[in-house]
């Protein structure tokens, strides 16, 4: 195993399932030490997630939404870890001989950061290389922040305080497929995406907001003029262009149609272009009520509206 990363770098480390308001804090502190030290900034991370290696949990974030996530914080690299069996076995001091490789100038990590073959390395093996600051966790209400304590809220559809703990909306980011298109009928066409089974979701029906791509004019109206945003929406000029929308979301079984997987369907609001095969990013922002099953697509129908009014409410845009 090797690191391809800048040398004499500040390089935190860690698995930043989420990217929570504790891993926030630490990587804010990485980017204060490289800006005061004129120095790179690099982020180690790891997918899957350790504990989804070991344990078989579900992840916040796919490796993309990470490194969406991380962007935030401007590193001049993101080396992604594939942690697999041969990853597993790696020792300590052949973990350390691949960082002392890259001449770090000094660590930010979590004060439990762990690493090799049986979790044998900690902080105090870092400080052999470089300086270490350790972050110790950070609370809400008392309550230690943590990418488990995450999961739990949105398994209980609490997205609201899952945000506060993660200092933004919860993401899914995946590509848009065709479903059975029943949502045109009823005129609430959705936006069905294609996620990892094991991306955690919470169940129900959300008040969202989804980022599009642009669709980019072409011929002689393009060009100079075009009404385009100026970069991408919430994220660095390199990424694709994009503009946000509000809508609303339906996760989980579908109780009308029981003949599928459970699934995202994003209805965006005043929004009729054709996204199939595009990649979108949905952001929940409020819970508006459980799944049910409806007695006739006329109930159905009428709570869609309701659902919309709410939503339309919960995002500001009534």
């Amino acid at each position: 195993m090797s690191f391809e990363a800048p040398r004499g770098a500040v390089i935190s480390i860690g698995n930043f399932d989420g990217v929570h308001l504790g891993h926030r804090a630490l990587l804010g502190r990485m980017r204060e030490l490289a800006e005061a030290a004129g120095a790179p900034a690099v982020v180690i991370t790891f997918f899957p997630p350790a504990k989804m290696f070991f344990t078989g949990a579900d992840f916040l974030s796919t490796a993309q939404e990470k490194r969406m996530l991380l962007e935030e914080f401007r590193p001049d690299r993101v080396v992604m870890v594939p942690f697999d069996d041969e990853f597993r076995e790696t020792t300590k001091e052949q973990f350390l001989a691949d960082l002392g490789r890259l001449e770090p100038r000094a660590f930010v990590v979590g004060g439990d950061f762990r690493f090799g073959r049986g979790r044998a390395g900690g902080v105090e093996d870092l400080a052999r290389l470089a300086p270490v600051e350790p972050f110790e966790l950070v609370s809400v209400d008392g309550r230690p922040v943590g990418s488990s304590r995450v999961r739990e809220l949105l398994a209980e559809g609490r997205v609201e305080e899952a945000n506060r703990l993660l200092g933004a909306p919860y993401m899914a980011h995946g590509t848009v497929v065709r479903g059975a298109q029943r949502g045109r009928t009823i005129g609430y066409p959705t936006a069905n995406l294609e996620l990892s089974p094991r991306k955690a979701l919470p169940t129900g029906v959300f008040a969202v907001t989804v980022e599009v791509p642009v669709q980019v004019p072409t011929g002689p109206s393009s060009g100079a003029g075009a009404d385009l945003p100026s970069a991408a929406a919430g994220g660095s000029a390199g990424r694709e262009r994009t503009h946000l929308h509000g809508g609303m979301a339906s996760v989980g079984e579908r109780p009308m149609f029981p003949d599928g997987s459970p699934s995202l369907e994003a209805h965006i609001f005043d929004f009729d272009r054709d996204i199939y095969d595009e990649v979108v990013t949905v952001r929940f922002v409020r819970k508006l009520r459980d799944q049910v099953r409806f007695g006739s697509l006329e109930e159905l129908k009428a709570q869609l509206a309701a659902d919309e009014a709410a939503a339309r409410e919960a995002l500001g845009r009534g």
